[in-house]
Order: structure tokens, then C-alpha cells, then sequence
């Protein structure tokens, strides 16, 4: 059976995933402690860097209010490597058979990623219920992810790939999204610039996007209820 279990807990406990790609593992720390601080404590470290499983440690290991988990996870070793680091979920640009057959024995969820109703149609065919939509503004948006909530039901989405500030709302309001993942609050300068100040300011005003995705649950059950 897929191990998803958890994710839509995780998925669900900020609107805003911070995608961080880090190149050095001394700024895991501050910077995790400044995206909790503005109240996103669900974080993505992408291994795309020597840096990465490092900073993973440092951030389980030190920061507790803050559940990270590793992006970009493209081969099936990288599933055991991310656990062994302490990430509590691994995400993926989209998915192989390796892939999904590694993740059904692994002891960390696996949130694959679609571009295609194709796709998508396949993880529900290995039983998945989460699924990362990337790149979603390369390929179709939110009027792509909205067109698939009806035909698609069962599958819930955290879209990822050029979402901003301005653009998230549109996404968080659809039933089928659970959350989305973005870097607009954690930019490389400001992270190389170690202005922690700023990365809590943003992540402030990305959590509060809460607020959209509470009036999508409220809308989905007044139409429940019509």
C-alpha cells in the first residue's frame, strides 16, 4: 500500500510551503527559525546542493516547531538518504516507476509530481492521494488544476513552479489545493544577505493566506449543503 500517510495533515498545516535551496548548511538554522517566526512551520529543502541532508539535520535536529521535508527527489537511494537526515516527507518534480515502487515500502511519504491529466491519473492508479503540480504556471495554471477538480476528485494538489504572492490566492482558493510551494519569501539574496528580518516579514503575509483557503472549506460546505 502507497505510505501517504500523514501528508494531508502536513499539507494542510500552512498555506505556504517555502521551497529553500541552501549552499550552506550554517544558514539552515536562522533561516528556518525565521520562517517559523512568521508562522510557516512546513518547510521543502530541495537537494540540489552539497548543502542539502546537512541542513535537513540541522533543522530537526534544532528547530522542533519547524517539520521539513527534501525536494527534488529523483532517485529511489535519495528516499532512504532524506529519512536518514530526518525529513518527515520527500517531494518530487515528477515520478518513475522506481520511483513509486521505492515509495511504497519507504518510512517517509512521497508527494510526486504531475503535469498532465495523464499523470495524474496514474498515481491514483497506485492509490496516491497528494500529488505536486510542477511547473504549475509553465503548464497551465490554475485554470489547468481547476479543469481537473471535477473529473479527479480523489487527488489533492500542492502546486509549485513561478507561484507568487499575487498568483497563490488564485490556487489556494480551488477545492483540489491543499497548499502551495513558492520561494518568493526566502529569495536567494535575502538568504545570502542573512536578513532574517525580512524572510519572517514575508512568511508573515504568506501565512496569512490561511484566511483564502478557510473560505474555500467554507464555500465547499455551503455548496454540500445547497
Amino acid at each position: 500500500m502507497t505510505v501517504q500517510r500523514g501528508l494531508r495533515e502536513t499539507l494542510s498545516k500552512t498555506p505556504v510551503i517555502p521551497v529553500i535551496s541552501l549552499d550552506t548548511a550554517s544558514d539552515a538554522i536562522p533561516l528556518a527559525r525565521a520562517l517559523a517566526a512568521g508562522g510557516l512551520s512546513v518547510i521543502e529543502v530541495t537537494l540540489r546542493t552539497a548543502a542539502a541532508l546537512d541542513s535537513i539535520r540541522a533543522i530537526t535536529s534544532e528547530v522542533e516547531t519547524v517539520e521539513v521535508g527534501a525536494g527534488t527527489i529523483i532517485e529511489p537511494t535519495q528516499l532512504e538518504a532524506a529519512r536518514r537526515a530526518g525529513a518527515r516527507f520527500a517531494v518530487s518534480p515528477g515520478y518513475t516507476n522506481r520511483l513509486l515502487d521505492a515509495a511504497e515500502t519507504s518510512e517517509i511519504p512521497l508527494l510526486p509530481g504531475v503535469s498532465s491529466a495523464s499523470e495524474a491519473l496514474g498515481l491514483i492508479e497506485r492509490n496516491f492521494q497528494f500529488a505536486k503540480f510542477f511547473p504549475a504556471e509553465s503548464v497551465g495554471g490554475v485554470d489547468f488544476l481547476s479543469s481537473l477538480a471535477s473529473p479527479l476528485p480523489q487527488l489533492k494538489f500542492c502546486p509549485t513552479g513561478g507561484i507568487t504572492r499575487q498568483s497563490a490566492p488564485r490556487y489556494l482558493e480551488l477545492t483540489n489545493v491543499l497548499c502551495v510551494g513558492g520561494s518568493w519569501m526566502a529569495p536567494r539574496n535575502l538568504v545570502s544577505a542573512r536578513d532574517w528580518a525580512s524572510i519572517t516579514v514575508a512568511s508573515r503575509a504568506a501565512a496569512a493566506l490561511a484566511s483564502v483557503r478557510q473560505r474555500q472549506g467554507m464555500n465547499s460546505k455551503m455548496t454540500l449543503l445547497t
